[in-house]
């Protein structure tokens, strides 16, 4: 395994990111407290608890995985797309560094600031709500593994995208309404019998749960079931990035 290469990736994402340290810090905190005066206060004052959980705590979660989620795949998608518009890529691909070294070294970046985020919310709502997490470990478990694969689902994007437009359109046509969907605001059990069954086929349904879980004890689908499906998307997004260099699909052309 070739550190040296990994932590040269690794460093260069980590330097764009701090050039852009309070933009990155103040996004966050400003769009957490505009959701707590939106879905807090608005809903939150004819919706008393879900579940026995304050709703301002009950949103915590949710909130928390929309922004990781989306921040995990915009600086993925962007940290590879670039190279390849400019074509430096092509020097990386010519150096002695493998795949999976050039994706720990994008994907890491990408996580590390996704998690950044992650914390900034946490600590941002519980300014609002007061917070307390019952499996602290699970919830960390949770949150990286989902930056995680995340990212990696944000590196196939920025592989894939063919300009700055395509960037954008899996997050916001695809991973943000199936947050909103996914039972980030509400409970599933709140939802008539059919749609109930109709969200379980939405895989967001079982990262916000479990994340939930790590929270407050309570989940809308079994703990064991949210862990297997982020590990099999963590695992399907590794074989496909795989694929990709093997064959060179949309990399080297």
């Amino acid at each position: 395994m070739n550190w040296t290469a990994i932590w040269s990736i690794y460093r260069f994402e980590m330097h764009r990111f701090f050039r852009t340290l309070f933009q990155s810090f103040l996004s966050p905190v400003l769009s957490t407290s505009l959701y707590f005066v939106v879905f807090g206060a608005a809903i939150g004052s004819r919706i008393d608890q879900v579940e026995g959980i304050d709703y301002g705590a009950f949103i915590v979660p949710g909130l928390i995985m929309l922004s990781v989620m989306t921040q995990s795949i915009s600086n993925a998608s962007f940290g590879i797309y670039f190279p390849k518009f400019i074509g430096t890529v092509y020097e990386l691909l010519s150096a002695p560094v493998s795949f999976l070294e050039i994706v720990i070294g994008y994907v890491g970046a990408a996580a590390t600031k996704a998690l950044f985020i992650g914390v900034v919310i946490l600590a941002t709502a519980s300014l609002f709500v007061d917070l307390t997490i019952q499996h602290p470990l699970a919830m960390l478990l949770f949150l990286v593994l989902t930056c995680l694969s995340f990212a990696l689902m944000g590196f196939i994007i920025g592989i894939w995208a063919k300009n700055f437009e395509q960037l954008q359109l899996v997050p916001l046509l695809v991973v943000t309404p199936l947050v909103f969907l996914g039972g980030s605001f509400y409970s599933i059990s709140m939802l008539p019998p059919i749609w109930q069954k109709i969200t379980l086929f939405n895989p967001v349904v079982y990262l916000i749960s479990g994340f939930r879980w790590s929270f407050f004890g309570s989940s809308d689908v079994p703990v064991a079931v949210s862990l297997m499906a982020i590990t099999g998307f963590t695992a399907l997004c590794l074989g496909i990035i795989w694929w990709i260099f093997k064959t060179g699909w949309r990399i080297r052309a």
